[in-house]
């Protein structure tokens, strides 16, 4: 091969290995083009796959959660007839605030015929009559209430705020229809004719009867009926006091003793709805009224304290009396009306000298918040009306001692504030402050139930620049009224029956349980048998819990024969103490849920 041909053949040779080279390069290109778009095929797909398994999750996550929070909670809701219970709030708002209205007109009318007024404004009527018309009017009143009771009433005695408790507490929340009109009738007799009780407890009592009335028509849960119960005690104290929020905070210190967020909603509602009646038929003015007060000085707040103690003293001399006065009253063996009627003449011949002790005392408690009466009046005022309360309640009058408590307090809070005025008087403040601190010191400490009187003192006076001052008075009251007498009034009228609720609630379940809950019975195909061994434990089935535990520790056996009450040799039944004790544990824990529900 020659040169030239060489040289032309070189150049060819490279013009195809450029050639060549740039076919890779474009080859390559497309290559990683497609790996490219590839890849960013495979990212989009990543990312919408990712944005899927994320939406997924959230509806996955959003179902779970309506399913066990939504539907859980609506479910348990409905299960409790959540919304029967609310209307069922509403129409027991509706008839305890016009039974309030009824009770108070019955008052006026009985009162009418010797006072010649149906207003509250006794003492002014009863300062006008002769001593002869003072002695007889309560003389005749005790007589016919002590005839009536002992002819009609089971057990002798009016019902009051103690027994709603105890219905409240053991017997399912279920009060007897007959027993508690009857025991309102009463009570308005009693206050009409001028026994020195209060109206408040009754009314109380007829709420509770008229939402135990209605409940009664349906198949409630014990909670649910507890709950109703608590509706019907709302509303009569706010109907009575014209003090809605005050209603519901005694309906849940007094009675549920408990504030349960499930309680609270149809609780509210009767409340509201009797408020708004009372205020229909007796307008927005609050039961007393108070001038112009301030407090001075910081320096005042030990004042107000020596007046908690002062308060407390006042409080626990009042429940001693009360105490005392029954137990010897009862001690001189006499018929009932004969005693009712000793008791009127007694609250006669005070009210002779001090017409002011008569019937609920609201003009004298006006007069003490207005600082229109003196020194020796007041104190004079606190005696006698601790006396003529004593004196009614002991001998078997109907009512309640919430309206004499608040009596007291303002007359010892009126007589305090006299002196502290007197003796201080670049620092002292209004004497009706120091009655209305008062109002709600000896009341609290007497009912147990600080948080609902303090509301009750605001909302029945309108004065709400007093908290500090109130609240202090309020708790050094009853803390030591508390250490002296351990519970309020209400829990000793329990006591006097046995009852110590004040212990716990698995007490109260002990007592409200029965072997009937939970004891086997025999086949009624079998033989029948009977107890052979004469010294062998034995239960009936309307037994108690308490007495069948009780039994089980005594006799250290798993298992006791239950016995009819016709024949208490036949045997009916078994009672396990396994079963008791699994009865009883699951009673706690309703009553722990319901507590905090």
């Amino acid at each position: 091969m020659s040169n030239d041909e060489t040289a032309t053949e070189r150049p060819s040779q490279a013009n195809a290995l450029e050639i060549g080279l740039r076919k890779g390069m474009q080859e390559d290109n497309k290559t990683a083009s497609v790996h490219s778009e590839s890849a960013e095929k495979a990212g989009a797909e990543g990312a919408s796959s990712a944005t899927r398994a994320v939406i997924t999750d959230l509806l996955k996550n959003s179902r779970k959660f309506v399913k066990d929070r939504f539907i859980v909670n609506l479910r348990d809701f409905l299960a409790e007839r959540q919304p029967l219970v609310w209307g069922l709030a509403l129409l027991i708002g509706v008839a305890v605030g016009y039974a309030a209205l009824a009770f108070r007109w019955l008052i006026g009318i009985i009162q009418l015929p010797w006072l010649g007024t149906q207003s509250e404004r006794v003492a002014t009527a009863a300062s006008e009559l002769a001593f002869w018309q003072i002695l007889l009017a309560p003389t005749i009143g005790g007589l016919i209430v002590g005839f009536l009771l002992e002819r009609y009433m089971p057990g002798r005695r009016a019902h009051g705020v103690a027994d709603v408790i105890e219905a409240r507490a053991l017997h399912n929340s279920h009060i007897d229809p007959k027993t508690g009109l009857f025991s309102a009738f009463l009570s308005a007799i009693s206050i009409g004719s001028g026994a020195s009780v209060g109206r408040e407890g009754p009314i109380v009592h007829l709420g509770a009867t008229l939402s135990a009335m209605i409940e009664d028509r349906f198949k409630l849960t014990p909670g649910a009926r507890r709950t109703l119960l608590s509706c019907g005690v709302a509303a009569a104290v706010s109907a009575s006091f014209n003090a809605p929020i005050a209603g519901v905070l005694f309906a849940h210190e007094v009675i549920l003793t408990h504030y349960a967020f499930r309680a609270l909603v149809p609780t509210v509602i009767a409340s509201v709805v009797a408020a708004v009646i009372a205020r229909v038929h007796f307008g927005n003015d609050v039961a007393f009224m108070i001038p112009d007060y301030s407090i001075t000085s910081y320096w005042e707040f030990p004042a107000f304290a020596l007046l908690g103690l002062t308060c407390a003293a006042v409080a626990i001399i009042f429940e001693i009396a009360l105490m005392a006065t029954d137990r010897v009253s009862w001690r001189f063996e006499m018929p009932l009306w004969l005693r009712t009627g000793l008791g009127g003449l007694m609250v006669g011949s005070i009210a002779v000298f001090f017409p002011q002790v008569l019937g609920v005392g609201y003009d004298a408690t006006n007069e003490a918040l207005q600082r229109e009466l003196p020194l020796l009046l007041l104190l004079s005022l606190i005696v006698a009306k601790t006396a003529a309360t004593a004196i009614s309640l002991a001998c078997r009058f109907a009512g309640g001692i919430f309206s004499p408590s608040l009596y007291l307090g303002a007359m010892t809070g009126s007589a305090f504030g006299l002196i502290a005025t007197s003796v201080f008087p670049e620092v002292g403040s209004s004497q009706g402050l120091y009655a209305i601190l008062g109002m709600g010191a000896v009341a609290a400490s007497v009912l147990g139930a600080p948080l609902s009187t303090t509301m009750i003192v605001f909302e029945l006076t309108g004065g709400y620049t007093m908290t500090i001052a109130l609240l202090l008075t309020v708790s050094i009251a009853v803390g030591v009224t508390q250490a002296f007498l351990g519970h309020s009034l209400f829990y000793w009228q329990l006591g006097r029956r046995g009852l110590f609720l004040q212990e716990g609630p698995h007490k109260s379940i002990q007592r409200r349980l029965r072997v009937d809950d939970f004891f086997t019975p025999v086949d009624p195909e079998a033989e029948p048998r009977h107890v052979q061994d004469k010294d062998a434990p034995w239960l009936m089935a309307t037994d108690t819990l308490e007495r069948a535990l009780r039994e089980f520790d005594r006799s250290g056996q798993p298992r006791i024969v239950v016995v009819s009450a016709v024949d208490p040799t036949l045997i009916i039944g078994h009672a396990d103490r396994l079963n008791a004790l699994n009865l009883f544990n699951k009673a706690l824990i309703d009553a722990a849920v319901e507590e905090h529900r």
